[in-house]
């Protein structure tokens, strides 16, 4: 089998430059989901079972987009293809969703459509992410994978910066950062409109420069034979020959997107009521009144932008860990490191009432998000071999999708045992449970032993 040459940064660069733009739109997505929904009337209880579609529609399309693909030539490349789809239906929904309160439709209705809109709107932006980290596998000799996907890492989190501030960078520029109930606030909307133009512009930059090896060039350097190459994908199979990376990586990843989730889910809520005292209301859902805050409020809607902030600084902790990463020789001490650090950042949550001390909660957070997005795929990609690695990393998103949505689906039911009947809803308990969440991923890290190329 070849050794794939090393490349230039610029090449590396531009295969993974459209992740900023995809990004940003993943940002828009995880910062303003849950404002969006509760500005349309969903309960704190009710709010996490809004996040199970999307992962759960990702765990089923990207196997087979990634499947698909490993078999797919054209002109346009292997990847890019599913990477220009994935792109063009985010970009279509981003137009679409933040006007679910503004089409006249019922309350019920509305939120309907944008559950829909979410499913899409997530479903496309996986699929658009993952041809990125399929490229480096194809493209990138195992010595430069590292600094791969630090570049990628450092491009997500620059694009997770920019999709954060621009509800806020609005605001600020005079637009609209209240609306009637059950509208979504111009400066939201607007960023979205934004956010899609620059993800297209990003995207069709990538699909101009980069160009993939061709089926004969692509089987010297991965040592697939021609019978490998007309197998079809067993995924099944697959799974049962997968390296130990693959569970042992995934059992961490468990872990930590579990937290995620919850923070996308429960911090508007948490900084609304902790930190600038958003007032109440009475909310009456199925004949029983719930205390929850008021979305309407101007405290709502600044804390809301404020999450925006803070998501930000988030990625600008990951963008400065995502350099430091490379300098660790021990790959397992950085990434449990990392996963503590962040930890560490979801606890103090708690304990923090000054809208600027939490820049420090949030920065330790961004380390472990920093680890989570460049280590996995690392470890993973040097543990594989063969016709396969598209087909390995679509199911390894499965290691992405299966927390969200047990997170998602047990969210309420965890958010309720911590809410005293006729109080509101205690949504920092959930912050602090995600740092815990962490810490145990910090543990499992050194179940994980690297190894080089098992799978054929």
């Amino acid at each position: 089998m070849k050794v794939k040459p090393d490349l230039s940064f610029w090449k590396l660069w531009n295969i993974s430059f459209g992740f900023f733009g995809v990004q940003i739109a993943y940002a828009l997505q995880s910062a303003n989901i849950s404002r969006i929904f509760s500005t349309l009337g969903a309960d704190p209880h009710s709010l996490s079972y809004f996040w199970i579609l999307p992962p759960l529609a990702g765990i089923i399309v990207q196997p087979i987009v990634g499947a698909a693909s490993d078999k797919t030539w054209t002109r346009f490349g292997r990847r890019i293809p599913y990477l220009f789809i994935g792109s063009l239906i985010a970009v279509l929904v981003m137009c679409l969703l933040p006007n679910a309160g503004s089409f006249g439709m019922q309350v019920s209705t509305a939120m309907i459509f944008g559950l829909v809109s979410l499913m899409f709107l997530d479903t496309s932006i996986n699929m658009a992410m993952q041809p990125f980290k399929m490229m480096v596998g194809d493209m990138v000799n195992e010595k430069q994978k590292g600094l791969a996907y630090s570049i990628q890492s450092f491009l997500c989190n620059a694009g997770s910066l920019v999709g954060y501030l621009f509800p806020f960078f609005f605001a600020w520029a005079g637009i609209s950062n209240t609306a009637p109930q059950g509208v979504i606030p111009d400066s939201v909307i607007y960023s979205f409109y934004i956010g899609a133009a620059i993800l297209i512009l990003c995207v069709i930059y990538t699909s101009a420069k980069v160009k993939e090896m061709p089926p004969a060039e692509y089987a010297e350097y991965h040592g697939i034979t021609e019978e490998q190459e007309k197998e079809k994908t067993n995924m099944l199979k697959l799974l049962v020959k997968a390296p130990k990376a693959f569970w042992t990586v995934g059992l961490v990843q468990f872990f930590c997107w579990f937290a995620f989730m919850f923070m996308w889910t429960y911090t508007n809520g948490s900084i609304a009521a902790n930190v600038f005292g958003a007032p109440t209301t009475q909310h009456v859902v199925n004949g029983v009144s719930k205390v929850v805050l008021d979305t309407t409020s101007l405290q709502y809607q600044e804390a809301a932008n404020w999450v925006g902030v803070l998501f930000a600084v988030q990625a600008i902790g990951s963008v400065l860990w995502a350099i430091c990463i490379p300098l660790f020789k021990d790959r397992r001490l950085v990434y449990s490191l990392s996963l503590v650090l962040g930890g560490i950042g979801f606890i103090s949550t708690f304990f923090i009432h000054s809208q600027y001390m939490l820049f420090v909660s949030f920065l330790l957070i961004g380390c472990a998000w920093a680890a989570m997005l460049a280590l996995p795929f690392t470890i993973l990609t040097n543990a594989l071999s063969g016709g396969h690695m598209g087909t390995y990393l679509g199911l390894f998103n499965g290691t992405i999708c299966i927390p969200q949505i047990v997170a998602a689906a047990l969210g309420g039911t965890i958010l309720g045992l911590f809410t005293p009947e006729g109080s509101l809803a205690p949504e920092i308990n959930m912050l602090v449970m995600a740092g815990v969440m962490l810490i145990i991923g910090a543990a499992c890290v050194y179940l994980i032993k690297e190894s080089k190329g098992e799978t054929e």
